[in-house]
């Protein structure tokens, strides 16, 4: 009984304990946010260290009194000391107390001195530990972490930071919102901030600060602020309001009619801008295949193994420089041109020279050589093979919450749009664009005038299917790089040819951005196979009207 007495009295005194850690934290709250979004100060090294070793010390109270100095210093090093340990993973080596990061490795754990960064070695699973947190120093770091990122001069941290309050919003931050909001110069900050601010106050019994709360709510379209005021717009079976004040819920509903029309904008705009996308990714594929087809007259069933191949090119480079993976992509477009020219050169020269005038043998044969080269890559790598996406590449521009474009996409856009430019200028500016040309005219004409039309059909077919090539280096880094890759895209290549006319390039680039933007409005209504189907019989239909496509080509395949 005695024993058991005892045990009641300690747990009573931890707990109380616990509880006045907990009010100390939360009173030096306030004072920290005042000072931190104010003014902060150097420390000398040894503050640092000190401060940083209160950190691993056994009472909780020093702990938190360490994380609200740390927070009133001016150093890169803290901000990511503190969220590593809000998330739990700040540990210290057991042999000397040093506070470190840690990774895991086969052999343990590989450990990083949080003050100079240097490594520390391996050392086994067992020779760190981490750094003991209860629910009060927690709470403080979540302030202090706060704190810090809106403090920062930094504006994508703040953005973030204030982004991440909106999605989960803590009363006790209230302050700190606020005060921030007070200071900040950016006013999209400023308006994440109250934003965040407003979905903590809409819990309020004040209804005077509901309906402000829902005010401010109704100027975003962050969809955690439309959830909010549909909720509180909500109607039962019976018709009336869930909300029991009718007034918030009639602002709230009043609010949110204005930005359905906001959301229904953005949302026309980001289909715009993948239907784009989708079509500089036609573009890309189409292009060569246009001039192919254009001068040659081939229909060329191995240009997707063309595009295979400037995939695998840029994998293969990616190889040869795992160090190097930002610059290895750039090295990967002329290396992917080079690679799938000589090998559309070859075709031409050993093959398809022998088969001219006679296109359902053309077209058998190059389809025979896309089989070869599926077996060959297949022989090379059986599965899909991963391409890493450069830092500059990945990540998105995030316009606003309903609003978002990836960074892969924009470049790819741009990118194509530079390789239609610059291949209208070697056609209108160069000799060989101009012998190109003038063989797509009139061939006997061309040779007449000494222009030797059959090593024009060889440059002309590794222009093309070098340009696939490149095609295949962009589609490397929005989609899986396998066998199969340019089977996925020689039907629509084929489209936006006919669609836009043979050999014209302007005709191309037209087709190619209307059919990926037709697509994409398409794929959310009748879904992506049946919107396929839809956009194939409109163009079987549209041929029967205009058989050379969009814009004609005068030459020797028009009839004059």
């Amino acid at each position: 009984m005695n024993i058991l007495i005892r045990a009641i009295c300690l747990v009573g005194v931890i707990s109380l304990s616990a509880l006045v850690q907990a009010q100390e934290i939360k009173s030096e709250d306030p004072q920290a946010s005042e000072a931190t979004l104010t003014e902060q100060r150097q420390a000398t090294e040894a503050e640092f260290k000190s401060l940083l070793e209160d950190l691993n010390g056994k009472s909780f109270s020093a702990k938190s009194k360490a994380i609200t100095a740390l927070s009133l210093l001016s150093d890169d090093r803290t901000l990511p000391i503190l969220k590593k340990m809000q998330d739990g993973e700040l540990f210290y080596r057991k042999s000397d107390g040093v506070i470190v990061f840690v990774a895991e490795v086969e052999e343990g754990l590989e450990l990083t001195d949080v003050i100079s960064g240097e490594s520390l070695g391996v050392v086994g699973s067992r020779d760190a530990r981490k750094i003991r947190i209860n629910n009060g120093v927690r709470q403080q770091l979540r302030s202090a972490v706060a704190l810090l990122e809106l403090a920062s001069p930094d504006r994508k941290l703040r953005l973030e930071s204030a982004r991440n309050m909106i999605k989960s919003p803590d009363d006790s931050l209230r302050e700190v919102l606020a005060l921030a909001s007070k200071k900040e110069k950016s006013d999209e900050v400023k308006h994440l901030l109250d934003v965040a601010i407003a979905r903590i106050d809409i819990q309020s019994d004040d209804q005077e600060v509901r309906a402000d709360a829902v005010e401010v709510l109704g100027t975003a379209v962050e969809p955690e602020a439309v959830a909010v005021l549909n909720s509180l717009a909500k109607k039962g079976e019976d018709g009336k309001y869930l909300e029991s004040n009718v007034e918030i819920a009639k602002l709230a509903e009043l609010k949110l009619k204005s930005i359905n029309t906001k959301l229904g904008i953005f949302k026309f705009t980001e289909n715009l801008m993948f239907g784009l996308s989708l079509g500089s990714i036609l573009l890309l594929a189409a292009i060569g295949l246009a001039i192919t087809f254009g001068v040659m007259g081939v229909i060329n069933m191995a240009h997707g193994e063309m595009i295979m191949l400037g995939a695998y090119t840029t994998f293969a480079i990616q190889q040869l420089l795992p160090n190097h993976i930002n610059v290895s992509l750039l090295l990967a477009v002329p290396a992917a041109f080079l690679v799938s020219g000589t090998a559309g050169v070859l075709i031409e020269r050993i093959i398809i020279r022998h088969l001219y005038g006679r296109p359902l043998d053309t077209l058998l044969a190059t389809f025979g050589i896309s089989l070869i080269l599926q077996q060959a890559v297949r022989m090379y790598r059986a599965n899909n093979v991963p391409v890493v996406t450069p830092d500059w590449l990945s990540g998105f521009w995030q316009v606003n919450g309903a609003l978002s474009i990836t960074y892969n996409r924009i470049y790819i856009l741009i990118f194509a749009l530079f390789v239609l430019a610059a291949l209208a200028l070697l056609l209108k500016k160069t000799l060989v664009g101009l012998q190109m040309r003038a063989v797509t005219q009139n061939r006997a004409m061309a040779n007449s005038m000494g222009i030797r039309s059959n090593w024009v059909d060889a440059l002309t077919f590794g222009l093309g299917s070098g340009i696939a090539g490149i095609a295949g280096v962009a589609l490397s880094q929005i989609t899986n790089v396998g066998p199969n890759l340019g089977q996925s895209y020689i039907i629509d290549s084929f489209m936006v040819v006919v669609f836009g006319g043979v050999g014209n390039l302007l005709g191309t680039f037209f087709a190619a951005m209307s059919l990926g933007i037709v697509n994409k409005f398409l794929e959310p209504v009748t879904g992506a196979v049946i919107g396929k189907i839809i956009v194939l019989v409109f163009i079987i239909l549209f041929i029967q009207w205009r058989p050379r496509g969009l814009f004609a080509l005068k030459g020797r395949f028009a009839e004059d």
